[in-house]
Parts: structure tokens; C-alpha cells; sequence
């Protein structure tokens, strides 16, 4: 059994009249791992004999109407810590971690009886593009071996891509749940700057980082979406905002009639050719569909990577100081004195990418260049915001492709550090101005046969508006149903 075609509204409904058992299917999650995962290696920690635990109790106990998750197994990104299961960033510097407590949202899913098969792989620390940069593994795109799942939430996307589940928690610091997405023919959801609390997530930018959801379908993406958003006390950048129900809508009557959607010229250039002509044809669909399609500007687009990657990695300078070697996690040997301890276990606990953005931010933090580079990347960052508030007094969405190309080779372009960052070209502004955005199947490259993503982009707390013409796109076209031949 894989999880292709199936949802969790079904599986839910199978649950509750006992046509399957919370058993079954934790164990088919298991078998599925097992068959693909040699080869797309999306999972760095298992946790079976907890989930079968869980699953036996679930299925003795019986499962009721209202417990929408319960016995749907899930995955979670390795950044996000989970009590008692290994949790490493995929960083040699949290090898064999195992954390105390579990994050809010892990909190949240284990409340409403959802089942951890495992952690996911990740670009170490959340920086990078293609999961290249984990410390332990290479994921691989379920569509075609030799290309990347994108970045850093690429186990994520690889594990709903291969079928293993029907979704997996990553995170998103300037698109990293949204590019994987796009890569992998999955529906990736970076919702508003708290919305959903980062307690519990290993920071990287913390400014920038949001927690969401990828899954094969947009309506299970809303239904996981209402379970983990929410006030959270414990994280003081949580929103403070009601959550809807967002999978209400999206239903046979949904509709996108008179919806006014925006597509910046600037998400045009550059673009390869494939890729355009799936977007274009994509806005042409959303068109038939009732929606006013106009072109607008987002003048200061691109400003976005470069005063991007000098904010996030100034913050990231900062949120790893407590990476030493001192209270937990890797410790190097051979060491004379404390300033030893600190030094080597970062030279050696660190992969090339994370010591490459602790210096780009350290420097842009340092005296004398401050002014030069992070505060005037601090002032883009505001004009960057004012752009899209001064497209949405007229627009419901913003739409785009997500990425400028579709999954590159694996080794192609991990030795240009330059280039791999402005593949995040059209996903970084989003999370500069906090704005949410999903990432939808549109269609497939002619050239090389690879999923495409529409970028979907929303106002502040307005993922429901997102949701609706996601789903709307989705249900009238058959690109989600398309799946990866593994096994």
C-alpha cells in the first residue's frame, strides 16, 4: 500500500467505521519506507515501536468522528524537536541529540492523536536549497534520482512524494517548504509569520522561520494547518489571531469568480522557458475559472537575495552562538583549553555552508560594516513589505511561478554557493514581509519531464483565500494525481 490517492478525510472515514486500523496503516507507512527509501533516503530517524504503540492504543480505544488525525501517520523535518527521538538538524554537531520536551506543534499533532513514523532530512541547520548540505545523507527527488528535492525541507517533500505519508512538517526561512514543493509535484504551505508557533524549532532566522505543511493534496494541507496554528505563549512572536477552519470551504461549491490576482512582471524574468509556459498556461486555467488576471510591479524584487542572505545569516550568527560544545551535542576530542572546546567543535561539528553564513553574517554584523550591509538590508527589507501592501489594496492573490527552474542535477550547483542562493529569488520576499504562500502542482516541463509550482501568494492571515484557489485550481486540473514510479 502506498498513500497515493488516498486522503485524510477518507482514511478518517475508514478509521472511525473500521474498514482499516490505525495498525494498518502505520504499518503500511513503514513498508512503503522501506521499499523506496534506499534510494530517495528521506529519513534519517525512524520511530516505530512508538508509533505501533500509539496505533494499538488508538485502534483499542476506537477512533471518533471528531478525531480528524487520529491514526494518520505523518513525518516531521528534523529541526523540529520531538521528547525522547533523535533530533539533529542534520548536523554532525547534534548527532544522537534527543530532546526533553516536544515542540508545540509536535505537542499539538500528539493531542489529536496523529502518528510520528520519523524525522525527515534537511539541509543542515535549514540553509540551503537542495538538501545537499545535510551531514549524513543526500536526499533524492522521487521523480528522477539523479535531480535534488529542493531545499532544506527536502526530506519532507521526498517522503510525500514517494508515498511514504500524507504529510510532513518542515519549515520555511526564504522558501524552504515552498522551492521543495515545486520540485517535487507536492502542495508546500509557508503560512503568515506567526501563525504557527516556533517553540521547539531549531532557529536559523528567527525573523524568517515559520513552520508548515507539504502534502499531496491542497484540502489536507488546510486540515493540518488548522491543527498546529494558534496562540502560543511560549513563543513571542505568536500572532495573536483566531484560527478558521481552513479546509471549511473547499468543497464542490468553491469557487474563484471575480477573485483578483495579481502577477508581477518581475516573477516573469528570467524564467526558463518550460517553466513560463506552464505558469503561463496555469494563469490562463485560473482565468477560464472567473478570476481577473492583471499584470503588477514589485519593484524592489530584486533586492530580495542579496539583503536576504545578510539579514538570515546575521541572525543565523547569532542563534547558533549556542552550538559550543559545552551543554549538549557534539564535543571535539584533543582539546587544551575552553577557547579549544569552542573552536573545534564548531570547525568540526559545522558543514562549509553553516561556517559560510556564521561568517557573511558575523562580518555584516561587525563594526564599521553594520550600516554598509545589514541596516540598509533591514531598510529593503521595508520596502520590500511596502510593495506587496500597496498591491493588495487591490489584489486578493499574488501569482507566480515558485521557481525560476524545475530540480537540477544533484552536484550541479553546490559548488556555487552564488548561484544556489538566487534560486531562492522568488520565495525570499515573502518571508521578508511575512506575507504566507503555497506552492501548488501546475504541470510538468516539456524538456525534462519535471513538476512545476505555482506560487500562490496571500495577505497577512489570509492562508483561507490561498486554500480556496488552491484547491479550485487543483480540483480542475489532474497534475497532483500524476505520481513518481519507486519501488
Amino acid at each position: 500500500m502506498t498513500f497515493y490517492g488516498k486522503d485524510i478525510s477518507g482514511l478518517h472515514a475508514d478509521l472511525v467505521a473500521k474498514k482499516v486500523s490505525a495498525t494498518e496503516l502505520t504499518k503500511a507507512a513503514f513498508d512503503r519506507i522501506q521499499a523506496t527509501d534506499d534510494q530517495v533516503q528521506a529519513f534519517l530517524a525512524l520511530n516505530k515501536e512508538a508509533a505501533l504503540k500509539q496505533a494499538a492504543e488508538l485502534d483499542q480505544a476506537g477512533i471518533a468522528a471528531d478525531q480528524l488525525l487520529a491514526g494518520i501517520p505523518l513525518a516531521i523535518k528534523d529541526n523540529i524537536v520531538t521528547k525522547g527521538l533523535t533530533t539533529t538538524a542534520a548536523s554532525k554537531i547534534l548527532e544522537n541529540f534527543k530532546p526533553v520536551y516536544d515542540a508545540t506543534v509536535v505537542e499539538k499533532l500528539n493531542k489529536a492523536g496523529a502518528i510520528t513514523v520519523g524525522k525527515v532530512n534537511l539541509d543542515e541547520f535549514a540553509m540551503g536549497s537542495s538538501t545537499e548540505n545535510s551531514a549524513f545523507q543526500t536526499t533524492k527527488n522521487p521523480w528522477d534520482l539523479t535531480r535534488v528535492p529542493g531545499g532544506s525541507s527536502g526530506g519532507s517533500a521526498a517522503a510525500v512524494a514517494a508515498g511514504d505519508v500524507l504529510g510532513a512538517l518542515g519549515s520555511d526561512t526564504g522558501g524552504s517548504i515552498r522551492m521543495p514543493a515545486s520540485f517535487t509535484g507536492t502542495v508546500g504551505m509557508k503560512p503568515t509569520y506567526g501563525r504557527v508557533s516556533r517553540w521547539g524549532l531549531i532557529a536559523f532566522a528567527s525573523s524568517f522561520d515559520q513552520i508548515g505543511w507539504l502534502t499531496q493534496t491542497v484540502k489536507d494541507n488546510a486540515i493540518l494547518m488548522s491543527a498546529i496554528a494558534g496562540l502560543d505563549e511560549r513563543d513571542m512572536t505568536s500572532a495573536n489571531q483566531m484560527v478558521p477552519d481552513f479546509a471549511a470551504g473547499l468543497n464542490d461549491q468553491a469557487d474563484i469568480k471575480g477573485m483578483k490576482i495579481a502577477v508581477p512582471r518581475e516573477y516573469m524574468e528570467g524564467v526558463d522557458d518550460d517553466v513560463r509556459e506552464v505558469i503561463e498556461n496555469s494563469l490562463k486555467h485560473l482565468e477560464s475559472l472567473g478570476a481577473t488576471i492583471d499584470e503588477v510591479s514589485l519593484p524592489h524584487t530584486k533586492y530580495g537575495v542579496p539583503a536576504y542572505y545578510i539579514l538570515a545569516s546575521s541572525e543565523a550568527s547569532s542563534n547558533l552562538q549556542r552550538f559550543d560544545g559545552i551543554r549538549y551535542g557534539f564535543r571535539a576530542d584533543d582539546v587544551k583549553n575552553l577557547e579549544d572546546v569552542y573552536v573545534k567543535t564548531r570547525s568540526q561539528g559545522f558543514g562549509d555552508e553553516v561556517k559560510r553564513r556564521i561568517m557573511l553574517g558575523t562580518f555584516s554584523l561587525s563594526a564599521g560594516f553594520y550600516d554598509a550591509y545589514f541596516n540598509k538590508a533591514a531598510k529593503v527589507r521595508r520596502l520590500i513589505a511596502q510593495d506587496f501592501d500597496k498591491v493588495f489594496k487591490d489584489y486578493d492573490l499574488i501569482v507566480g511561478p515558485t521557481g525560476t527552474s524545475t530540480a537540477f542535477k544533484i552536484g550541479a550547483e553546490i559548488a556555487d554557493p552564488k548561484q544556489m542562493y538566487f534560486n531562492d529569488v522568488l520565495t525570499v520576499t515573502l518571508n521578508m514581509a511575512g506575507l504566507p504562500g503555497m506552492s501548488i502542482p501546475a504541470g510538468f516541463s516539456k524538456d525534462n519531464k519535471m513538476p512545476v509550482g505555482l506560487q500562490l501568494i496571500g495577505k497577512r492571515f489570509d492562508e483561507a483565500t490561498i486554500y480556496k484557489a488552491g484547491y479550485v485550481f487543483e480540483q480542475t486540473t489532474d497534475f497532483h494525481k500524476q505520481t513518481p514510479e519507486l519501488g
